[in-house]
């Protein structure tokens, strides 16, 4: 993050703006929009100043800058057509410890001016950190067509009701569940509809009938990585949750849109104790549940798959606690797209089975003879500390030492690498992985020559 967010409250505060041209015009007016005492250096003032300074909304200080008027301002706007000049105001209100932005000049700002969206009280705003100003205009334009018109006024009414809603409503989780229960009501229609009295109404009823809502857990598939495969229903569950439980699978920046909020508890499992950790966090989520709590159990990949969903699906049912499931994408789907493996091809394979190494009994043995079957590809899961007795079972069983394989290592990420081999070589290719990897083995593996798009950190 380049620069940090900020709004800023300007009602009563001195700004000073030199220049009074078409561009500072626009800094006026917004400006003044805010409640900002604005004075102004210029040689000359256009019509749109002489007539604020007629009216007394501007105090215009004459044409020459002198260093001492950044004294005792707030903020400095430069925004005169003299680089030389922006540079000298901006280099005075660095001397003061002034705030100052120089239009069109990002080396020149201590602080820019986003694009706005103004629904008042409601504000959103959009910056590039003075890359691109209109990229990030294109943007407010595609954002305020989706922002009706009318949440300036939800906001309004929200905010003469919000004390009485706390007096109300213990817990700040339970009166942010009822705001935005009532936000998705019909209070939303008769707002739109212009019928404050009615929508006050509405919100008077609701707060009257109030009653704590019950918890719930949802069981969250954060797909092998990239972001953008999240689901809506996945992106939706993690900004609601109270309380988020993540495992060590989960990218940084798929926990960077949970809302900010929220808590964040490290589910990740610890070696030679998976399953005093397993209790443990089925334990949490039936805790929190019971508490009246939104809370997310977010995996990497899917929770059904080879993610214990299911076990802690059953837990959840045996305390009667309501929960719902959200499917991902799995690391063998998602890891093998991007190293452009497909799973399945008529010349190649015709089944693709997923395999974990791991399983609950050590002893269980998996079915070597069906796994050594050609014109099959295999997805193995949690396979890189066991490549060597996997090779050497699957050669004895039948399959080639030559079969194609391929390790995957952070699947969809920047830094994915991939390295391919045959089936003899996959020991030391595992043992070589960044983890976590998944271990393709078949034939389809010599299709990523041709169908490799995706642009990796460390490719093989």
């Amino acid at each position: 993050m380049s620069h940090y967010p900020i709004f800023a409250d300007l009602h009563g505060r001195t700004v000073l703006l030199v220049g009074a041209g078409k561009v500072a015009e626009r800094k006026a007016e917004s400006l003044l929009k805010a409640g900002a005492v604005v004075r102004v250096v210029a040689q000359k003032l256009n019509p749109a100043f002489q007539a604020w300074q007629s009216e007394g909304r501007i105090i215009w200080l004459g044409g020459v800058f002198h260093d001492f008027y950044l004294d005792d301002v707030f903020l400095a706007v430069a925004a005169t057509d003299d680089h030389g000049f922006n540079q000298r105001i901006f280099h005075a209100a660095e001397t003061r410890g002034k705030f100052c932005n120089t239009v069109d000049t990002a080396g020149l700002c201590s602080y820019i001016v986003p694009a706005i969206i103004d629904r008042s009280p409601i504000q959103i705003a959009i910056s590039s950190g003075g890359t691109s100003p209109v990229l990030a205009r294109k943007w407010r334009q595609i954002i305020e067509t989706l922002l009706p018109l009318h949440t300036g006024k939800m906001a309004a009414i929200a905010g003469k009701w919000r004390s009485r809603v706390k007096e109300k409503i213990d817990g700040m989780e339970h009166r942010r569940r009822f705001w935005e229960h009532l936000f998705d009501s019909c209070f939303n229609t008769l707002t739109a509809q212009g019928n404050l009295d009615a929508a006050e109404a509405e919100l008077s009823a609701q707060l009257d009938g109030y009653r704590p809502a019950k918890g719930e857990v949802v069981l969250v598939g954060a797909g092998p990585g990239d972001a953008g495969l999240l689901t809506i229903h996945a992106l939706q569950a993690i900004q609601a949750a109270d309380i988020v439980l993540y495992d060590a699978l989960v990218s940084d920046e798929i926990l960077g849109m949970v809302r900010k909020d929220a808590e964040k508890i490290s589910a990740g499992k610890r070696a030679g104790c998976h399953h005093v950790q397993q209790e443990e966090t089925n334990q949490l989520l039936v805790t929190y549940a019971l508490q009246g709590l939104r809370v997310v159990r977010l995996k990497g990949g899917d929770p059904f798959v080879f993610g214990r969903g299911g076990e802690e699906a059953q837990v959840l049912h045996e305390a009667g606690v309501p929960y719902r499931i959200v499917p991902g994408v799995t690391a063998a789907l998602g890891a093998t797209a991007y190293a452009g493996i497909p799973l399945t091809h008529r010349d190649c394979a015709q089944s693709a089975l997923f395999v974990t190494s791991h399983s609950k009994h050590d002893g269980d043995q998996p079915d070597w003879r069906t796994l050594a079957l050609s014109r099959q590809t295999l997805a193995i899961y949690m396979g890189t500390l066991r490549a060597s007795v996997i090779a050497e079972k699957l050669i004895e069983y039948g399959r080639s030492e030559n079969t194609p394989v391929a390790v995957i290592s952070n699947g969809t990420l920047p830094n994915q690498s991939v390295q391919t081999g045959h089936l003899k070589d996959l020991p030391q290719m595992a043992e070589n992985a960044p983890r976590p990897a998944l271990m393709i083995i078949g034939e389809v593996v010599t299709l990523r020559d041709e169908l490799k798009w995706f642009q990796e950190g460390n490719a093989a």
